[in-house]
Parts: C-alpha cells; sequence; structure tokens
C-alpha cells in the first residue's frame, strides 16, 4: 500500500522584528528578507545606521529555524526547500500579508524591498503575488525564480520603481559561470532599468551600501 499525502489547515503565529519607530517623519519604510541562516534580529544589525527619524525596518522572520552546527547553540532559519515548494510559499504569502497589514504602512512613505541571499527569491516572488507598491528594488547577492517573467513585473513602471542588483566580487556562492547566468536573468526581467553595483568581498552585507541605498 503508498503512503497517502494529506492536507490539514490549522492556526499558526510568527514572530517579526523592527527597527525605529514609524512616525510623521519616517521616509523610508524597509521590508526586508534576510538570507538562509539568519534571525531576523540579527539582520537589522545591518540597518542600525540608517538616520533612526527617516527610516523605519521591517524584518519578517523566516520560518523554518534550524540549530546551525552540531554544537546545538546558535539558530538560524530558513524561508524555503525544495519540499512542498508551492504549498510553504503561499504560507509565507499569508505570513509576510498579515505583517504588512499589521504594520499599516503610510501613503506618504517611500517602500524599498530588500532581499539578501535567499531573501531575493521571496521578495521577487512576494512582489509579484501582490504587486505592491515598491519605490526601490534590491536585489543583494540572491538567485532569480526560475518561474519568474518579465511581465510579471510591468507594474513597477507604475511606480518609477529603482532596481538595483548588489553582487560582491568575491562571491563564494557565484562562480563565474553562474554569475554570468544571474546577470542574463535579471537583465532580461528588468531590461535596462537596473543599476548593477560591485563591491569588494564575498556573500556578505556591507552597512556602508546598505546606508547609501537610504539617500
Amino acid at each position: 500500500m503508498k503512503n497517502q499525502i494529506n492536507n490539514v489547515t490549522y492556526n499558526s503565529s510568527n514572530t517579526y522584528e523592527t527597527l525605529n519607530t514609524l512616525s510623521d517623519e519616517t521616509k523610508n519604510v524597509w521590508i526586508v528578507f534576510h538570507g538562509i541562516g539568519f534571525l531576523s534580529r540579527y539582520f537589522l544589525k545591518y540597518f542600525d545606521e540608517l538616520p533612526k527619524n527617516e527610516n523605519y525596518i521591517i524584518a519578517p522572520q523566516a520560518p523554518s529555524k534550524y540549530y546551525l552546527n552540531s554544537k546545538y547553540k546558535h539558530v538560524g532559519a530558513s524561508w524555503l526547500t525544495k519540499e512542498d515548494t508551492k504549498q510553504e510559499t503561499n504560507n509565507l504569502f499569508n505570513y509576510i500579508d498579515a505583517v504588512l497589514t499589521n504594520e499599516e504602512i503610510p501613503t506618504y512613505c517611500n517602500i524599498i524591498v530588500l532581499g539578501f541571499s535567499q531573501g531575493v527569491s521571496i521578495a521577487l516572488r512576494y512582489l509579484v503575488h501582490t504587486q505592491l507598491r515598491c519605490n526601490k528594488l534590491v536585489l543583494y547577492a540572491g538567485g532569480i525564480p526560475h518561474e519568474l517573467k518579465k511581465d510579471d513585473f510591468k507594474f513597477l513602471s507604475n511606480f518609477n520603481t529603482d532596481i538595483l542588483s548588489i553582487i560582491g566580487d568575491k562571491d563564494e556562492y557565484l562562480t563565474p559561470e553562474r554569475l554570468i547566468v544571474e546577470r542574463e536573468k535579471v537583465d532580461l526581467l528588468f531590461s535596462d532599468t537596473i543599476q548593477h553595483i560591485d563591491f569588494e568581498g564575498g556573500h556578505e552585507m556591507k552597512k556602508e551600501i546598505i546606508n547609501n541605498l537610504a539617500k
């Protein structure tokens, strides 16, 4: 007898972290998706030098937490795997929807969406799913999901969205061959609207780059 796959629906909850205070002085609201192995509270440290009155940062938390090594001390998290990807993606969309509903972002604020590493795929999929108003889209050292097409991002032209791709010249996860493939994919999706930023370094966040993005 073969195993049967069954599904149930149930209530669940998850945390997310914010940095600074949302107020009348806030100019930029950042929605930032961390990479694999991060927790949202540690990811926020890369944004702590931004002008506090002008920048409010929302960091959703990837739901799948795990110990990072055999010492069972440090915990990281992952957004998705190849297992039940469609179902898990829908669960993520529901979660992020709930986060943004809870935050009630004012219409006068610029929205900056940033994904780092695995977070790039989540940011892009969520944008396509919701067609969220986005003034700046930052793809930082991550891959582009294969299913996404150029037409999926036509809505960004309604917001005159600035699109940036940021990659370190010594990124250990990007071989020269894969770098060519990924650049071809982003250029195909965003044609001449994307700005490429290369920096000296590996698969890492740079505070100086983040600080410049708010200008």
